[in-house]
């Protein structure tokens, strides 16, 4: 019995476009009627020398980190219109693979495409790849194929994505111009102590006498920083190592993240965040028909913390008894007593989705609200901040020429 064999070829759509990509196939011949039936006139199709397969799951992996949930949202937006255009799957997956602006995502797609056209279900196809396409995805894939909405539920993940993608980037917009000025605060201080305060303490061992406390201190820091600045720098990048390879053990997690939600300020934000998150997720999950159960973990899993992923593993194995959802989120105050209402109100009225679509709209605004109100609070703050450590190493410097001033007079 002959085995299939990877073939790369080239050829040209009907726009009269040059596409490359892989197929498993017996023969070129059979490669060359399955690009016909795709719509691809064949230019070159050759073997594909084997690889290894770590050489090949090293690739995937380099290429997956590339993907943005931005080009998963117009992928999945676009897939949906095709879909609904009564467009194949492989037809679809091959546009896609074209057209995508993302090369990362362009070479998952070539792999997906191939594995449908190998007779692989389509959500099937994305499970092979969890770096790139995340569990909700493929499980509201999996649901719409199962349902055959597959187009309805591929636009419930584009605007799933769209929100998420927004939400962000109200974070990042809020949290860039604090960043920026604490480390221009952070160099300023670095350049005094490294450059200009030395200048000023050879000038004093000049004139002689007692250095005010304040100088002192001053002077004693700046000398220190022929020390301190190595050896920050090799803890700062030893522990940028550790935190890259660990940050998403279940160990740091378990410790890290029920922290985050009760730091001051910040704490109240990041709660809004995630039940924002955890709304969104699950209204969409329920609507795309995927069991209560299964939608619970998934939620859980791409919260973004470890206190709601526990809390909704634990709300799983309730619900598994019997119980309903509302029933035991009481139980977890990481979830607010109006959530909770509202959910116990959707359940009793049978418009679950809806209500969670409207508690994830809510916290939205909130967090939105929340972002501008603290933008606004740190930035007076923050020059308050700048003006008293570089004011203070200034007014430091200068105390010993207005004590000469002082005593010349």
């Amino acid at each position: 019995m002959s085995t299939a064999v990877a073939f790369s070829y080239t050829g040209r759509d009907t726009a009269g476009k040059n596409v490359k990509g892989q197929l498993d196939a017996l023969s070129e011949s059979q490669v060359a009627s399955r690009l016909n039936t795709l719509g691809i006139a064949p230019i070159s199709i050759a073997p594909v020398v084997p690889g290894t397969g770590l050489g090949r799951s090293l690739t995937l992996s380099v290429f997956a980190r590339g993907v943005r949930l931005k080009d998963l949202a117009i992928m999945s937006r676009q897939f949906a219109t095709m879909i609904g255009a009564g467009l194949s799957l492989l037809r679809a997956l091959s546009i896609l693979t074209e057209q995508t602006e993302s090369k990362p995502l362009a070479a998952v797609l070539a792999l997906v495409r191939d594995d449908v056209e190998a007779g692989q279900s389509i959500s099937e196809s994305l499970a092979k790849h969890p770096l790139t396409f995340p569990p909700i995805m493929v499980n509201m894939v999996r649901a719409g194929e199962t349902g055959g909405f597959l187009d309805g539920a591929l636009n419930s993940i584009a605007e799933n994505f769209e929100k998420e993608v927004k939400l962000r980037g109200t974070i990042k917009s809020a949290m860039t111009y604090p960043v920026i000025v604490l480390a221009m605060s952070f160099a300023a201080v670095l350049i005094m102590l490294i450059f200009i305060v030395p200048i000023f303490q050879d000038m004093f061992t000049g004139l002689g006498g007692a250095l005010p406390l304040p100088t002192q201190l001053l002077v004693t820091l700046s000398e220190s920083m022929i020390y301190v600045v190595p050896i920050g720098a090799v803890l700062g990048v030893a522990f940028a190592l550790w935190w890259r390879r660990s940050k998403h053990t279940e160990a740091v997690r378990r410790r890290l993240d029920p922290l985050r939600l009760k730091l001051p300020v910040f704490g109240l934000l990041l709660k809004k965040i995630a039940v924002a998150r955890f709304s969104r997720n699950f209204s969409n999950m329920l609507g795309a028909g995927v069991p209560i159960l299964q939608a619970l973990k998934i939620v859980g899993e791409t919260s973004g913390n470890w206190a709601i992923e526990n809390a909704l593993t634990e709300v799983g194995e309730a619900v598994r008894r019997g119980k309903s959802v509302s029933e035991p989120l009481l139980e977890h105050p990481v979830f607010p007593a109006m959530v909770v209402q509202m959910i116990a109100v959707g359940e009793d009225a049978g418009t679950l989705e809806l209500m969670l679509d409207k508690i994830a709209d809510f916290y939205d605004q909130e967090v939105q609200s929340a972002t501008e109100q603290l933008t606004a609070m740190i930035e007076p703050l923050l020059i308050a901040f700048l003006g008293v450590v570089i004011g203070g190493m200034v007014i430091a410097l200068y105390l010993p020429i207005f004590s000469i001033a002082s005593m010349i007079k």
